[in-house]
C-alpha cells in the first residue's frame, strides 16, 4: 500500500472504524486481566469511571481534534501548528518518543497476550514442538513473523481488519451476553459481590483508602482507574485516518463531510467499546464467574490470567455459564484473538513507519535516512525482541508503559484542543458557548493531567522507556543534523522511489545546479505548489 495509493482510494467510515479497531477493540484480550490485578474486586466501578472519561472526555476532544486536522496529522501535528521556535520543535520530538513507546509497547504487549492465549490453548499445546510451547518463545516468534511480514511488503489492510473485527467483536459478544444472562439468571452472586465490596474485601494488595462502605469503594475505583487507562488506546488512530474516510459518494474527498463521518467513528467506536468494557468487568471481575485466585499473577500465575473472557469461552469456569462454551468455542475465540492481537501489531508497525518519514526529517534527519523502509523494519523488530526480554514477556508488566504512551498522547490533545479554543475570538451571540466549551475542556484537560500523572507515579517504567526513546530520537536528529548541514527542508518524508507502504511522493533532492532556495521559488513561480499527503508540509517540485 503505497502512499500514493491513498490518494485516491477512500472507504466507509465503518471499514475505516475496524481498521482502527484492531488496535482499540483488542484490547479486551488483556484489559479484565489488567482491571483486576488493578482494581481487584471493584474493577466493574473502576471501569464504569474509565467508561464516563472515555465518553464524556477523550470523545469530545478527538472529536475537536478531528475537526482542527482533516489531513491525518493528529494532535501531535495540531500542536506543531500551533506554536513556533525551536521549544515548540523540541515539544514535538518529546511527543514522538511517548508516540514510539505507545507504538512499541502495543506490538510487544499485544504479541504477548496472543501468546498467552496461545499456549493456554489445548489443541495448540498437543501440536507445536517443546521450544514454542513457551510465554518467550511464542512471543518472539510472533515479532519476527510479524516483521518479516512487513520485509516482504504491506498489502491492503482495510477488508482483512473489517473481518478480523466482526469476528472477534461477535464471538466477544457471546461470551459477554452469555455470562451477563447467567450473572441475572443466578439472584446470589451479584449480591455475593456487592457484599465482599461492602465489607472491604476487594482482592487489592495496597488499597489506597481504608475503610468500607460504598463511598470508600467509589474513592478507590476512582484513584485507581488510571491502571486500565488501556481501553483508552485508539482515538488518536482514528483521527489519524482521517484522510482515508470518503466524504460523500459524489465527493469522496468533501472535507466537511469526511469529518462528520470521522466524529461519527469515533462515537460509535466509543459505544461499542464501552459496552464490552463494562460486561466484561461484570463477568470476570467480581469473584463470581471466575474466582479471584484464577486471576492472580502471583504466587501462581491464575489459568485466567491475561485471557479472562478466553477463559470463560473454554468453560474452564465452575459455574456452567454456557452450554456452547468448550473446547470447539474456545479454540475459535482463542484463534480470533491472537488473529486480532497480533493485527494490532501491524497496526503500530504501521504507525512507526508512518511517524518516521512524517516529522523526523523535519526536524534535521536526512530524507535518505527516513527512507530505509526494510532497515527501519528491522530495527523496529530488534526494539521489540529486546523489549519483549526487558519485560519477560508479560502482560501485566509491560501495562504501565503502554498506559504512559497512551495517556501523555492524550493529555497532548486535550492541551491542544484547550490552547486553541482559548486563542478562538467568539462569533456574534456564541461568547457564552465558547466560554462553556473553554471550561469542559479545561476540565478534560485537568482529568487527564492527574490520569498521566498518577499512572507515571504507580508505574513509572513507562516514563523510563518513554525517555529512552526520546534521548534516541533528539540525538540521531541532532547528530544528522550536525553531519547534513545543507540537508533540503522542503518536504519531510522520502521520495515516491522510496520502497515501503509510506513512501512520501515528494521529491526533495535539490535540480542540478540549483540551490533548494532558488528551486522552490522556481517551483512556487510557476505553481507547482502541492501539499505532501504523508508529511502534511507544504513541498514543491520543479518542472
Amino acid at each position: 500500500m503505497t502512499q500514493s495509493s491513498h490518494d485516491h482510494r477512500h472507504y466507509a467510515w465503518p471499514l475505516i472504524m475496524c481498521l482502527c479497531g484492531v488496535d482499540y477493540f483488542s484490547t479486551l484480550g488483556y484489559q479484565p486481566s489488567i482491571a483486576f490485578e488493578g482494581a481487584g474486586t471493584l474493577a466493574p466501578l473502576a471501569t464504569l469511571v474509565l467508561v464516563l472519561v472515555t465518553l464524556f472526555g477523550a470523545l469530545p476532544i478527538y472529536r475537536h481534534v478531528a475537526g482542527e486536522t482533516p489531513d491525518g496529522v493528529g494532535s501531535i501535528g495540531m500542536i506543531e501548528r500551533m506554536f513556533r521556535g525551536w521549544g515548540a520543535k523540541l515539544v514535538v520530538l518529546v511527543l514522538i518518543g511517548f508516540a514510539a513507546t505507545d507504538f512499541v509497547i502495543t506490538k510487544t504487549l499485544s504479541a504477548a497476550d496472543a501468546a498467552a492465549h496461545l499456549i493456554s490453548n489445548p489443541i495448540y499445546e498437543e501440536h507445536v514442538p517443546a521450544w514454542l510451547q513457551g510465554q518467550m518463545g511464542t512471543t518472539m516468534f510472533l515479532l519476527v513473523l510479524l516483521g518479516a511480514m512487513f520485509l516482504k511488503g504491506y498489502g491492503e489492510v482495510v477488508g482483512l481488519a473489517t473481518v478480523l473485527v466482526t469476528t472477534f467483536l461477535g464471538l466477544s459478544f457471546i461470551v459477554v451476553v452469555a455470562g451477563l444472562v447467567y450473572l441475572l439468571g443466578h439472584p446470589t452472586l451479584v449480591p455475593h459481590w456487592l457484599g465482599e465490596i461492602h465489607a472491604g474485601r476487594y482482592h487489592l494488595e495496597h488499597a489506597p483508602l481504608s475503610g468500607t462502605g460504598p463511598w470508600v469503594a467509589m474513592g478507590i475505583a476512582v484513584l485507581v482507574f488510571p491502571k486500565l487507562a488501556l481501553g483508552l488506546s485508539g482515538f488518536e488512530t482514528g483521527v489519524l485516518h482521517i484522510h482515508l474516510v470518503k466524504g460523500t459518494d459524489a465527493d469522496p474527498d468533501d472535507a466537511a463531510a469526511r469529518i462528520a463521518n470521522t466524529r461519527r467513528l469515533l462515537l460509535v467506536a466509543a459505544v461499542i467499546m464501552s459496552f464490552f468494557l463494562v460486561g466484561s468487568s461484570l463477568i470476570t471481575g467480581t469473584d463470581t464467574l471466575i474466582p479471584a485466585e484464577e486471576l492472580r499473577l502471583e504466587p501462581v500465575k491464575g489459568k485466567a490470567m491475561d485471557r479472562a473472557l478466553a477463559y470463560l469461552a473454554h468453560g474452564e469456569s465452575p459455574h456452567p455459564v454456557c452450554p456452547l462454551f468448550g473446547r470447539v468455542f474456545g479454540t475459535l475465540y482463542d484463534l480470533s484473538t491472537i488473529l486480532i492481537l497480533w493485527f494490532a501489531g501491524a497496526s503500530a508497525m504501521g504507525g512507526l513507519l508512518n511517524m518516521v518519514p512524517r516529522y523526523l526529517p523535519r526536524y534535521g534527519m536526512a530524507p535518505e535516512w527516513a527512507g530505509a523502509y526494510r532497515p527501519l523494519v528491522i530495527a523496529f523488530t530488534v526494539i521489540n525482541l529486546l523489549v519483549t526480554l526487558a519485560f519477560r514477556a508479560d502482560v501485566s508488566a509491560q501495562g504501565g508503559a503502554y498506559a504512559t504512551g497512551v495517556l501523555v498522547l492524550m493529555t497532548s490533545a486535550c492541551v491542544a484542543s484547550f490552547v486553541h479554543e482559548l486563542r478562538r475570538r467568539p462569533e456574534p451571540h456564541h461568547g457564552p458557548a465558547l466560554q462553556a466549551q473553554r471550561l469542559g475542556f479545561g476540565l478534560i484537560t485537568l482529568v487527564f493531567v492527574y490520569t498521566t500523572i498518577a499512572n507515571i507515579m504507580e508505574r513509572p517504567d513507562g516514563i523510563i522507556i518513554a525517555s529512552i526513546f526520546i534521548a534516541t530520537v533528539m540525538a540521531i536528529s541532532f547528530s544528522s543534523r550536525s553531519a547534513s548541514p545543507t540537508t533540503p527542508r522542503g518536504c519531510s518524508g522520502p521520495t515516491s522511489s522510496s520502497r515501503g507502504p509510506f513512501a512520501c511522493s515528494c521529491r526533495t533532492a535539490p535540480a542540478a545546479g540549483r540551490s533548494p532556495t532558488r528551486r522552490r521559488r522556481s517551483a512556487a513561480s510557476t505553481g507547482f505548489r502541492r501539499t505532501c499527503r504523508s508529511c502534511s508540509s507544504r513541498c514543491t517540485t520543479a518542472t
